[in-house]
Parts: structure tokens; C-alpha cells; sequence
């Protein structure tokens, strides 16, 4: 059950669903939204039960990004410290989100701009409706792509294409994010939360702390040479080859049947 003004969160299933819910505003973020949402992510990431996340919006969008009227100016009044809202609000925010030991979906159903964009690219999988649409919006307030922006984009589809979605603003569609690579997959509207829910759910049954190494291993890859990289893999199959989940796989290999994985 939800208790929350800004956001919607839920447990069934092994999943927490996280779902933001100022619909009017197409969720774009507000301070009182930022501390929930992390709130609600220390919820999932400490509760024993969740073994997947799932992260979607309330209403036609997804997210669209920053709440511009939380920062309104009066005439003459000093500008906002944009630098202090990234570093007490968006790198905390993004930062929860690709440390959570279980693995985060993000379930786009609508627009995705400006930062909104990039939370989505922050989880581990992105499905997005095929009416979505993502918009490196900064551009259009003399701004540069923030919340990981500058990061995510080139690593994933590369420079060229990193530019120019951040030079020009253009809406890039979910079928188009598809085909870049920037997405794992674009669904009808109307099977994106059956197709996301199926995931979450095989997610949720799968072995969690395998899940949790994979993805600090593929996030430290950005940085290590191949021998450190090796290294990793190695220290890590080592504690997994003492786990029990380990023990449960082979085991129903063996007997050719369906693993009952305990996360553990």
C-alpha cells in the first residue's frame, strides 16, 4: 500500500512497483516527490520480500523531468542554485537506483523528457509503450543533459547520435530507441504493463544475489581493463558458486526440472 503524497508504492509478488503519480504535472519532479521516491527505493532495497523494482508513471506520461514551477523566480530574486538541486536531489536519486541490489525496470508509458529521460535510463531495463517518446529536453533552457544524461547517451548509442539528440531536442520515439540499442524493447501501449509485470515477475523468482553481482559487474566494466575485469568475474563466481541459489540450479539441472531459486 501506498502512503505517500506524490507517489504510489506497492509490494505484490516479490515486485515493489514505484509509480509517480503527480499525473497533471506529467510527474515532473518536485522536492517533495525526490524525497519519496528515494524513501521508497530504501524501502525496496532493504525489504527481504522485493527481489525486483519496477518504476513506471501515473497518467499519459512517464516523466517530464524537472517541475518547473518548483523553482519559479520573482522578478529581481536570485536565480536557483541548479548545481545544488543536481547534487542534493538528481545524483542522489540516480545513484539509489543503479546501486539497488535487485534488478529495476523501467516501465515508460508515456513521455520521458529531461531528466525524466534519464531515471529511465538509469534502471537495468527500459520497456517502453510504443506511443513513448524520449527528449533530451535541455537544449530548449540553454541547459546540458544532466542526471547521468551525458553519460548514458554516448555509451549507448555513441557520440554522434549522444549529440545530436542533445543539440537539437528532437523526440526520439520508443521504436526508434529500440533500434539505437538505448532500450531493451518497445511494446504495444496496451501490453506494456502485462509484458513488464511477466519480467518483473521472472525476475522476482530468479536468483537475487546473481542478479545483484551481474549488475555491478557490467556497471564496472565502464571502467576496468580487461585483467581487472577478469579479476571481478572471478571473485564474484567464486562467492556465487557457494551460494545456495547456485546449489538449487544445478540441482534442478540435474533433475531437468524448474529451479525454486530462494534469492539467498
Amino acid at each position: 500500500m501506498s502512503d505517500y503524497q506524490h507517489i504510489l508504492f506497492s509490494v505484490q509478488g516479490g515486485v515493489a512497483t514505484l509509480t509517480l503519480n503527480r499525473p497533471e504535472r506529467l510527474n515532473a519532479f518536485n522536492v517533495a516527490m525526490h524525497g519519496e521516491a528515494r524513501q521508497a527505493l530504501s524501502r525496496a532495497r532493504d525489504d527481504h520480500a522485493v527481489r525486483a523494482v519496477v518504476l513506471t508513471g501515473a497518467g499519459r506520461g512517464f516523466c517530464a523531468g524537472q517541475d518547473l514551477n518548483d523553482r519559479a523566480v520573482a522578478p529581481g530574486a536570485a536565480r536557483p542554485d541548479l548545481g545544488e538541486s543536481i547534487e542534493l536531489y538528481y545524483k542522489p536519486l540516480v545513484l539509489a537506483l543503479r546501486a539497488i541490489p535487485k534488478p529495476v525496470i523501467a516501465a515508460v508509458n508515456g513521455v520521458a523528457a529531461g531528466a525524466g529521460a534519464n531515471l529511465a535510463l538509469a534502471c537495468d531495463v527500459v520497456v517502453a509503450a510504443r506511443a513513448a517518446s524520449f527528449v533530451q529536453a535541455f537544449c530548449k533552457l540553454g541547459l546540458v543533459p544532466d542526471s547521468g544524461g551525458t553519460w548514458w547517451l554516448p555509451r549507448m548509442i555513441g557520440a554522434p547520435r549522444a549529440l545530436g539528440l542533445a543539440l537539437f531536442g528532437d523526440k526520439l520515439p520508443a521504436a526508434q530507441a529500440e533500434a539505437w540499442g538505448l532500450i531493451w524493447k518497445c511494446v504495444d501501449d496496451d501490453q506494456l504493463m502485462p509484458c513488464v509485470s511477466a519480467m518483473a515477475a521472472t525476475l522476482a523468482a530468479g536468483p537475487t544475489l546473481g542478479f545483484a553481482r551481474i549488475k555491478q559487474a557490467v556497471q564496472a566494466a565502464a571502467g576496468n581493463s580487461l585483467e581487472a575485469q577478469l579479476d571481478l568475474e572471478r571473485d564474484f563466481q567464486r562467492e556465487l558458486g557457494n551460494s545456495a541459489d547456485y546449489a538449487e540450479g544445478v540441482a534442478a539441472f540435474m533433475e531437468k526440472r524448474a529451479p525454486r531459486f530462494s534469492g539467498r
